[in-house]
């Protein structure tokens, strides 16, 4: 796993030290595999760290039963390794686990698994990485040395929910997305969903599936695509137009005019469309549009209620934005996720948002120090996997040079002047 050096330290208050001849990667999600199976295919070796107990956590703790995969499963393969044939178009919840588990298996991944990453710094005295951790197992604090760090704990590490007046007040239940797994515990009830991207549109239209009443937050202006056109993936479709070298804005106006052909005039039904496009928005923005599986067609036979944004809640329900109050049995948060980046990281190379301060396509390395990111580009697992074997192939020429077989004598004295400073 390239760890070289452990179990020494200097005294009760120092931390054990553990060298690392490879890439130190944080994350042990889709990302964070696959930059390991890309570094695999290098002959490099490396360490991942992952917080939780298992692979792409969020998909195993974090997601809902009846999820699936929103774009078809080519755009959506890691390196080196498709989906199996025999998986429909748009694989579910369980069989992209069992394909992640399979790929770690494949490139012989194994994560450092219950370790919590608390600080990670570049020492520019002695040109490493120090990455400071927890086991959760209540073992010694571990310093991680490495002369490379990947980032890949990615866009959706932590819950967001926005502070809205009145919520502590409110007597029902309250769930974010991330614990919410099926509307069969809903039945009956009155459940009001906070957001209308992908997972507020899917969770309305699994609330109605179980016999629930949803009313859907849509404060602000939100592009809703057809997933498909004839039989054919929209998202596949934008990606030959650019391809072909068409014009984003070119490509813009065709999603719309696709939008309005098969999903009609949305505004109708409190849906409005921003000013402007789809992709140029996602572009710029990081703003995902909203593909259609069937929630459009539960909002125009009135099964679910698009309602305007929160003003406050109540204790039995909420004020709305145009005052209309509205009683509500329990709350589902679909407000999304952030990074939590900057909690631990100490670099100016990463902003307050917890995204790269280098814009794509150039933040997967983020300056000379041996600092990269991947998972987060908004584009996707494609985004992701493109990065990784960038960053693999980037590590893998230096790697490769330094450990020709003449310069291994010259490599294995850069080790010893490194392990002075346990």
């Amino acid at each position: 796993m390239g760890l070289l050096r452990s179990d020494r330290t200097d005294s009760l208050f120092t931390p054990r030290a553990v060298w690392v001849t490879g890439p130190i990667i944080i994350g042990a999600g889709p990302s964070g595999l696959a930059v390991a199976a890309s570094l695999r295919e290098q002959g490099v070796p490396f360490v991942v760290l992952e917080r939780e107990n298992c692979i792409a956590s969020l998909w195993q703790n974090r997601t809902y039963d009846r999820l699936k995969l929103h774009l078809p499963k080519r755009f959506c393969q890691l390196p080196r390794m498709p989906f199996p044939d025999n998986y429909p178009e748009y694989p579910d919840r369980a069989q992209f686990i069992s394909y992640l588990e399979t790929y770690a298996a494949t490139f012989d991944i194994k994560p450092e698994f219950g370790v919590t990453v608390q600080s990670a710094k570049y020492d520019e005295d002695t040109g490493v990485w120090r990455v400071l951790a927890s086991p959760a197992s209540g073992k010694s604090t571990v310093e991680y040395l490495g002369r490379w760090l990947v980032v890949a704990t990615g866009e959706n590490a932590e819950n967001v929910v926005p502070d809205i007046p009145g919520l502590d007040s409110f007597s029902g239940e309250i769930t974010h997305v991330s614990d919410y797994k099926s509307g069969a515990t809903y039945r009956g009830k009155k459940v009001l969903v906070v957001g209308c991207g992908n997972s507020g549109m899917e969770v309305s239209l699994d609330l109605c599936d179980h016999g629930a009443s949803p009313s859907m937050v849509v404060r602000d202006a939100v592009h809703v695509l057809p997933r498909e056109f004839l039989g054919k993936s929209t998202f596949e479709l934008a990606t030959f137009l650019m391809a072909w070298c068409v014009p984003l804005w070119f490509v813009d106006k065709v999603m719309v005019f696709l939008s309005w052909l098969v999903l009609g005039n949305l505004a109708r039904f409190g849906i409005r469309r921003p000013a402007v496009g789809p992709l140029t928005l996602k572009n710029t923005h990081g703003r995902t549009p909203v593909l259609d599986t069937g929630a459009m067609a539960r909002i125009k036979s009135g099964d679910i209620t698009v309602v305007p944004g929160v003003a406050r809640f109540t204790k039995a329900g909420a004020e709305l934005s145009n005052g209309t109050e509205i009683d509500v049995d329990a709350v589902v948060m679909a407000t999304g996720y952030k990074s939590n980046v900057p909690r631990w990281l100490e670099s100016g190379l990463f902003g307050k948002d917890g995204y790269p301060t280098t814009a794509f396509p150039n933040g997967w390395k983020l300056g000379e120090s041996g600092l990269y990111s991947v998972g987060f580009t908004r584009r996707g697992l494609s985004g992701a996997s493109a990065d990784a074997v960038r960053i693999a192939g980037d590590i893998g020429k230096v790697w490769k040079e330094e450990n020709k077989p003449t310069q291994r004598a010259a490599g294995a004295g850069h080790r010893r002047s490194i392990s002075v400073i346990f």
